[in-house]
């Protein structure tokens, strides 16, 4: 049972059958959590079961399938209510992912909420899911967008910034709460205290941070939490966004059409209240079921111990990593200021050369700008590869990491 798992990460691996797949010869090494994590057969199972038993239509009929369906549904809402500490699953809203939810953030609450000459604070550290929404809805407003720069925060420190540049102009805050080029993890709680003496609501991007920290929605005391399953054990196509229920009633719905509705006469029609509001059409079901088999993985895991062994999993990684001549990492170099990824510029080697090499050896790992390229302009590097892990990486995979990234030295 995994109860008694703690994290023991030999038996952790037992229940994920692609880690025992071999790329190019090499048992395959899986750095690449930080795109999207694997996936348990617990999960894939429960994904499986609902197509087996229970598939229909949510909310849309009386008979035994629908109710069946219906539930697992619901009950998913209840899980990820709780994983994050909110009080009313009617605060969770599903969504294809976190790239979604910050965009129903930016025009359902932006477009109906931003004047000319307001501004939206993000910073130059954000993936584009967290920017270019807000760049649009700028331009559609007449608000402007002001860029805190975190890039010169290496170690996540941006309150000093954040102080400097908040007023009563600012109507919203809009940050990753971990990096995915930096892993750097940000005060959100902190950010929150100051945002509140403006004025200023807070939206997060938890899209990294949900997989690795103990989330609690309303100790951080944020207005917006966005994430998406596929990074923390779950199906692709499915995300979340929480907000508080008394905004959630005042935004506008990004998508319209079936599901969403209270009544449509011809020419008008009105919404239904949240969640349903914001889940027009047919939702992807079985994710979001496959999804809540995921919570219960990483609870019963515990998300402590998680977060235990990817600190084990940095410190190693670092000390292992800055042995190797040329190689500059980018953010913290304390293992506790970031999550489970370490991203890197090896001199003189173009990151996908060097992961090209890696992958010859069996090692996945990202290379490019993982889609954060004025992050990368600010630190004057074009691409960086990153290797990230999880709950069933170990330090034999780091040590495959390590020995590829020598041998692509030699080669290149």
């Amino acid at each position: 049972m995994l109860k008694n798992y703690m994290l023991d990460t030999a038996k952790i691996r037992q229940d994920f059958p692609i880690l025992e797949r071999k790329v190019n010869g090499h048992k395959l090494v899986y750095l690449d959590n930080a795109a999207t994590s694997q996936k348990p057969v617990q999960v894939i199972e429960a994904v499986a079961e609902y197509y087996k038993k229970h598939n229909a239509n949510v909310h849309r009929g009386i008979h035994a399938l629908s109710e069946e369906a219906s539930g697992l549904y619901e009950k998913a809402r209840k899980n990820v209510s709780a994983i994050l500490g909110a009080d009313r699953p009617k605060e969770v809203i599903f969504t294809s992912g976190s790239t979604e939810s910050l965009n129903l953030v930016a025009f359902g609450w932006g477009l109906k909420n931003l004047q000319e000459n307001d501004v939206i604070l993000v910073s130059d550290a954000e993936h584009h899911s967290n920017l270019v929404p807000w760049q649009v809805a700028a331009a559609k407003t007449g608000a402007k967008l002001a860029l805190l720069p975190a890039s010169q925060a290496v170690e996540g420190d941006i309150l000093p910034m954040l102080k400097e540049m908040l007023n009563e102009r600012v109507k919203i805050v809009s940050l990753s709460h971990a990096g995915n080029v930096t892993g750097a993890i940000f005060p959100i709680k902190e950010v929150v205290k100051e945002a509140k003496k403006v004025g200023a609501l807070v939206c997060v991007d938890g899209a990294q941070a949900a997989p690795h920290l103990a989330v609690d929605v309303k100790s951080l005391g944020c207005d917006f939490y966005a994430l998406s399953a596929h990074k923390m054990l779950g199906p692709t196509g499915v995300g979340v966004l929480w907000a508080k229920e008394e905004i959630l009633e005042d935004m506008d719905p990004l998508m319209y059409g079936g599901g969403m509705i209270r009544e449509v006469q011809e020419q008008t029609a009105t919404w239904a209240d949240a969640p349903e509001k914001f889940e027009a059409g047919t939702p992807n079901v079985a994710g979001v079921i496959g999804f809540s088999a995921a919570i219960d993985y990483l609870q019963k895991v515990g998300m402590t111990n998680v977060r235990q062994h990817e600190l084990e999993l940095n410190k190693y990684a670092l000390e292992e990593l800055q042995k190797i001549d040329g190689l500059n990492i980018i953010g913290p170099k304390d293992p506790e200021h970031r999550t489970g990824l370490v991203s890197f510029v090896l001199e003189n080697l173009h990151p996908h050369d060097v992961a090209a090499v890696l992958d010859s050896r069996g090692v996945a790992v990202r290379s490019g700008h993982h889609c954060a390229m004025p992050l990368h302009k600010k630190l004057s590097v074009n691409a960086s590869t990153r290797a990230s892990y999880y709950l069933y990486n170990t330090k034999k995979e780091i040590d495959a990491l390590v020995e590829g990234l020598k041998e692509a030295k030699k080669i290149l």
